[in-house]
């Protein structure tokens, strides 16, 4: 019984996943628009953060979108496919649910961040203009 409900949602996800990333990409929004030494600034406090995701992932994908929204440059790691960052993940956070975002502050503390509503509220908070 077990393999037939993994067998069920894995064919859903592999029906699911490309129309997903077709949506997120038809529905990409426009990113912001900064002064070049504005935006050299996002860039460099970006380089303290990362977003552990799986592709397809819908709450993902809503952050992604946020993202791009707010002109991020956040690095993507890949805890679905990727053993190390997965590794990573359950180690420094705790869990291995995505999406997650890795924040190092100033002074070298990191804090891991789940909910994608609070990873959003985040990065508006920190970045919107």
């Amino acid at each position: 019984m077990k393999w037939l409900f993994r067998t069920f949602f894995k064919t859903l996800r592999v029906i699911l996943g490309p129309i997903l990333l077709l949506r997120e990409r038809l529905t990409a929004p426009e990113g912001a628009r900064r002064a070049p030494e504005a935006q050299a600034n996002v860039d460099r406090q970006c380089r303290d953060l990362a977003l552990y995701q799986f592709k397809t992932c819908p709450f993902c994908i809503k952050v992604r979108q946020e993202m791009r929204r707010l002109a991020l440059n956040i690095e993507l790691r890949d805890a679905q496919h990727d053993a190390a960052n997965r590794a990573a993940l359950a180690k420094g956070g705790g869990k291995t649910s995505v999406p997650c975002l890795w924040i190092r502050d100033e002074r070298g503390n990191e804090r891991w961040m789940y909910e994608s509503g609070d990873i959003v509220a985040y990065l508006r908070e920190r970045f919107a203009a």
